[in-house]
């Protein structure tokens, strides 16, 4: 089983080796908002919820993810290195 933290670490990696920011969304004061927020080169941006292996996101991060994509966001949920 992979971590999430392993994961989000390749994820953080990987963006910032294109040339991006890969920028953790503490959930403080907005419960359910994905982890991380992906700015790469040419404006292009998209989130990112990052679970351990086999994990899937809980229904207030599902509900959240449906609220974003109805705003023309892209939202991916990423549970393995494969994924990432």
């Amino acid at each position: 089983m992979t971590t999430e933290k392993t994961i989000e670490t390749k994820l953080r990696l990987g963006i910032e080796n294109l040339g991006g920011l890969c920028i953790k969304i503490p959930a403080t004061f907005f419960a359910g908002i994905p982890d991380r927020l992906c700015l790469l080169p040419g404006g292009r941006a998209f989130f990112v919820e990052t679970k351990a292996t086999g994990l899937k996101p809980r229904p207030r991060q599902e509900y959240v993810k449906k609220q974003l994509e109805a705003l023309g966001f892209t939202v991916y949920v990423v549970n393995s290195l494969e994924g990432v």
